[in-house]
């Protein structure tokens, strides 16, 4: 009977030595990342494996849902331990201030700052709140880009090729115009293909021509309503667009079509050239595997000043400083931006990776997107802001540029009535 007893109470003491699973720490994520979500899966499981640390990825779609969801959390004080925010600057200093996000500048810069000098500085910029920023938070990096973004020219290599004008892209506007009319009057190819019913994409077009045509201190003077769009410069970015109409250079209907017909149209090979973001790598490849393209910064139209794109951190995560767990929430979200866990991302998502250290290791195209990250810029970093109806009526003026209704010059005198009255308005 003693042994008995002796073997039971080995067994309890066997027991309580052997680790729990209920006790093994879990870190939840949450995000909206519909094309990543097995690929984070794989790399849970290579971390608990090294670690011991479960990570629970959990998916809520679409974006505007899982918007919604972290909202209502963050009001019940029921945010996970790691999220991402979809908005604006001003509402990810919101939940800064409300005492939802941890600062990680401690964390960035030990060790002579190695992890954030592993970052495109593009990366961090978005989650950077620098020295007496208009939002009052406290200066500061906020937020870990999982990978980085921009929006430049794609050509189709082929049919460059095909038209006897090499696989090389356009260097100049005027390049641009000559290629897709050769292309256009050789190989009855249209020419230029884009989502512009998505009228941010117009913006993010205008807006890069402007940049080279006037250069910066101008833009944004022009933002801060020192100089008005009646302006010559602005003038000559306007008759851009009159140019694209009056040569037939963009696709028909081009005014209504989503962002969506317009990859399919160019990875269909119907369209020459097109406008789009790096995401597009993932999506061409799941409708032409084949397809042969390039990516270039759009052909410059004045040599005065450097091009500018729209780019920076595709998306980030951010740490809940009233999580018990953000300092291992830290260290997964240090282990997930390091170059082996950045390659495999990219390669098995085709987004471009936020560490620089690993474009070696990623697609092609992909670091033909890379290649010019130093060339982006981004609005929620300008140093000012237009008016959304301002963008709404220069946006929307474009439109009726290519269908002809408005010539630049009407176009730009409605521009600066509606910015005239934004700023009385807003007095």
């Amino acid at each position: 009977m003693r042994k008995i007893i002796s073997f039971s109470l080995a067994l309890v003491l066997l027991w309580g030595c052997a680790p729990s699973r209920k006790s093994k720490k879990i870190l939840t994520v949450w995000h909206w990342m519909t094309d990543r979500q097995e690929a984070f899966e794989e790399l849970a499981k290579k971390y608990e494996a090294i670690t011991g640390v479960r990570i629970r990825f959990e998916l809520y779609s679409p974006p505007g849902a899982y918007s919604q969801k972290i909202r209502a959390s963050a009001q019940g004080r029921t945010l996970p331990d790691i999220f991402g925010i979809l908005g604006e600057k001003r509402d990810f200093a919101s939940f800064i201030k409300a005492g939802h996000i941890l600062d990680l500048t401690p964390y960035m810069e030990e060790n002579n700052s190695s992890w954030k000098n592993s970052f495109f500085k593009e990366a961090l910029r978005v989650n950077i709140f620098g020295k007496d920023n208009p939002f009052g938070v406290k200066p500061g990096i906020y937020g870990v880009p999982i990978d980085v973004m921009n929006i430049q020219v794609i050509y189709n290599k082929s049919l460059l090729k095909k038209a006897g004008l090499g696989p090389q892209p356009p260097q100049t506007w005027k390049q641009f115009i000559d290629y897709a009319l050769t292309v256009r009057n050789k190989l009855g190819v249209q020419g230029f293909a884009s989502g512009w019913s998505e009228v941010w994409l117009i913006y993010c077009f205008l807006t890069d021509y402007a940049f080279n045509i006037m250069g910066e201190d101008k833009f944004f003077a022009t933002l801060k309503g020192e100089i008005p769009y009646t302006d010559e410069d602005w003038l000559r970015v306007l008759s851009l667009f009159k140019e694209l109409r009056d040569k037939g250079i963009v696709t028909s209907g081009i005014i209504t079509m989503q962002n969506k017909e317009a990859e399919r149209l160019f990875s269909n090979e119907k369209a020459v050239f097109s406008f789009n973001g790096s995401w597009c790598v993932n999506v061409y490849k799941g409708m032409n595997p084949q397809l042969d393209y390039g990516v270039c910064l759009p052909p410059l139209f004045s040599s005065k000043y450097p091009m500018r794109i729209w780019g920076g951190a595709g998306s980030s995560f951010m740490v809940n400083a009233g999580s018990p767990k953000r300092e291992e929430a830290v260290k997964f979200l240090r282990w997930l931006t390091q170059k082996e866990q950045q390659a495999f991302l990219a390669r098995k998502t085709n987004n471009l990776p936020s560490n620089k250290e690993c474009i070696g290791a990623i697609p092609e195209v992909l670091s033909e997107f890379a290649d010019d990250m130093e060339s982006t810029t981004h609005p929620n970093i300008w140093p000012a802001q237009e008016f959304p109806k301002v963008v709404e009526t220069l946006t929307k003026g474009v439109q009726y540029i290519i269908t002809g209704e408005k010539t630049p010059q009407e176009v730009a005198q409605e521009v600066q009535k509606v910015k005239e009255e934004e700023i009385r308005r807003n007095k």
